[in-house]
């Protein structure tokens, strides 16, 4: 990596489906707390800043990263993904590289797709690189819309495409590189006139592609490396799957 960037981790989800009052990104991956796994992430790549944005049950989540070398950043409400990352303006306004965007229940992507997805994004000159994929079905993820060329233009949640739009095989990791100052300002342009009234983080793809804003996706090919953790048998399939790997 020739370009230094930050790291945003988004940490502050309840995770209702696990079944517990635990923090999501707390319960226990292959020896330790989920989000370890992401720092770790971050740091492989050599994030010149890791800023950690939490919520619910925060006090456990500092508790659990106290010296990892990581800021926080307070979500007060579960308002959606955009809210997430603008609540970490303060640590970050001023930034002036580029800003990773992980999800701290993600414990398998890659270094080498990190890296990899950077290169696209300064190559291409993109304000934002969105990760993607082909899972085997695609119901629940949000869409990748392009233009009739392949360009990249918007990402559409599941619950708001249209039939046309769920026929779409390629979907949105929920992983991102962005110029920060434009990621920021295209924040204070969307809104909560959705099914689920949050404010989305796709939807600042949107509003820079609408801007005329240069975008880029990254293609990962292996979809178990950005599958994150949503249930207790999500989190033992993928431990598993990070077991045979390590051995493999």
């Amino acid at each position: 990596m020739t370009e230094k960037f930050a790291t945003i981790i988004l940490a502050a989800g309840m995770g209702k489906r696990m079944k517990s009052d635990l923090p999501k990104v707390l319960h226990t991956f292959a020896g330790k707390p989920l989000v370890h796994h992401v720092i770790d992430q971050a740091k492989s790549v050599g994030s010149d800043k890791i800023v950690l944005v939490i919520g619910h049950g925060r006090q456990l989540v500092i508790d659990e990263t106290r010296g990892m070398s990581v800021e926080y950043a307070v979500q007060e409400h579960q308002l959606g993904t955009g809210d997430a990352v603008q609540a970490c303006k303060v640590s970050l306004g001023d930034y002036p590289g580029d800003v990773l965007i992980l999800s701290g229940d993600v414990p398998l992507l890659q270094s080498a797709s990190i890296v990899a997805a950077h290169k696209v994004h300064r190559d291409s000159g993109s304000a934002a690189t969105v990760f993607t994929f082909k899972p085997p079905s695609a119901e629940g993820y949000g869409r990748i819309l392009r233009t009739e060329t392949g360009d990249l233009v918007g990402i559409v949640e599941h619950k708001d495409a249209t039939p046309e739009q769920k026929q779409i095989g390629e979907v949105n990791a929920g992983i991102y590189f962005f110029k920060t100052g434009l990621m920021f300002e295209a924040l204070e342009n969307v809104r909560n006139d959705n099914a689920a009234g949050e404010f989305y983080l796709t939807d600042t793809i949107s509003v820079l592609s609408g801007r005329g804003e240069k975008l880029a996706g990254y293609l990962v090919v292996d979809p178990l490396e950005v599958e994150g953790v949503n249930s207790p048998d999500q989190l033992a399939t993928l431990e598993q799957e990070w077991l045979k790997r390590r051995v493999s």
